[in-house]
């Protein structure tokens, strides 16, 4: 079986979509929607694509002939209605990150896919590069011990997508950095702990360099007709209700002295760090965790097709996703509100 994938927007981040699906034989692009002609074209050329397979509305892609799935590349405020609408369609999804903009939401995405019995995929590409499969398989079999603490951060020095654009305006984006990258961050970390279930929040964002059009990155388009209305850092203080504390930061630009990812977990065994892929241990040991680099986009397509093929159930688990989403919400109404949150609340 060749699954038939269509590409819902065709901006900068479909285009490693297309890779991946060009890597593999058990997959083709049918089909490809944006609203703007001229990435429609260049995708659709680059795809192989004839005029008719390419499309101005999302709503008459889902009829197109052989199409067994889509791929959300779209705003994130679009993911939700657009994603729905697939699975509605009878579609396999493979929606980009984040989720959705909104907790209420993501559960109209999980609900979707339970009751028109489709896959649902987030695009959280981190669990799938080989320092993440090594490192869980650590955790998992309790090479650290109990867990109790982690640092899960994407600090960048200089790297706004997009000024102007869908990235930096709220009514599209629903925030900065943290929807853009720290979710690959913070999910990357819950992920190694398989702890998703957060007690309460305390949050603060700012937008220091953005509005005045600093700390500009190359992904994406820049607008400056456009305007930038979304935190630029936001940091938060993270309590699980397994007792476990999550200390989260991120940034799009910040005077820091290099951009930095990070996930750190600790447990009374040891510690585990993905920068350094080492264990840290008593006595100040330190040994290496082996891993195979991997291309998480090639990863994480395979991974969508063998879903949509059989009886894979997708990586990202509804219930972590919700989670998540709860996670996102609570730190950016904390930090709107300069108040401690409460799960309770989203």
């Amino acid at each position: 079986m060749v699954v038939g994938i269509g590409v819902i927007g065709c901006g900068s981040i479909s285009w490693y979509h297309l890779r991946a699906i060009q890597s593999l034989e058990s997959a083709e692009i049918v089909a490809a929607y944006n609203r703007s002609p001229g990435p429609r074209a260049r995708f659709g050329t680059e795809a192989g694509l004839s005029s008719g397979s390419l499309y101005s509305d999302a709503s008459e892609l889902f009829g197109h002939d052989g199409l067994d799935a889509v791929v959300v590349c779209l705003p994130n405020s679009m993911h939700s209605k657009v994603s729905v609408e697939a699975m509605e369609a009878g579609l396999h999804v493979l929606c980009e990150k984040p989720m959705a903009t909104s907790l209420a939401e993501a559960e109209r995405m999980v609900g979707a896919a339970e009751r028109y019995d489709r896959k649902l995929l987030i695009g959280l590409t981190r669990r799938f590069t080989g320092e993440s499969v090594a490192a869980k398989r650590v955790v998992d079999g309790g090479g650290l011990g109990e867990v109790y603490y982690s640092k899960a951060g994407w600090m960048r020095r200089s790297g706004i997508p997009g000024w102007g654009s869908q990235f930096t305006r709220r009514d599209l984006a629903g925030a900065g950095p943290i929807y853009d990258i720290g979710v690959h961050a913070l999910d990357n970390a819950c992920w190694l702990m398989s702890d998703f279930e957060a007690e309460k929040v305390l949050a603060s964002s700012y937008s220091r360099l953005g509005p005045m059009r600093r700390g500009l990155g190359d992904w994406g388009v820049h607008d400056f007709d456009g305007y930038f209305d979304v935190e630029d850092l936001a940091a938060a203080l993270i309590k699980m209700r397994s007792g476990v504390t999550v200390v989260f930061e991120v940034s799009w630009a910040a005077h820091v002295p290099r951009s930095r990812y990070t996930v750190r977990v600790l447990g009374e065994e040891a510690g585990l760090d993905l920068e350094t892929m080492m264990l840290y241990t008593d006595g100040e040991v330190d040994v290496p965790i082996a891993y195979e680099e991997t291309d998480p986009y090639l990863e994480e397509m395979r991974h969508f097709v063998d879903c949509v093929e059989g009886d894979v159930v997708p990586l990202t688990a509804p219930e972590e996703m919700l989670e998540l989403q709860a996670m996102l919400d609570m730190i950016l109404l904390s930090s709107g509100e300069d108040r401690v949150v409460r799960r309770s609340e989203v």
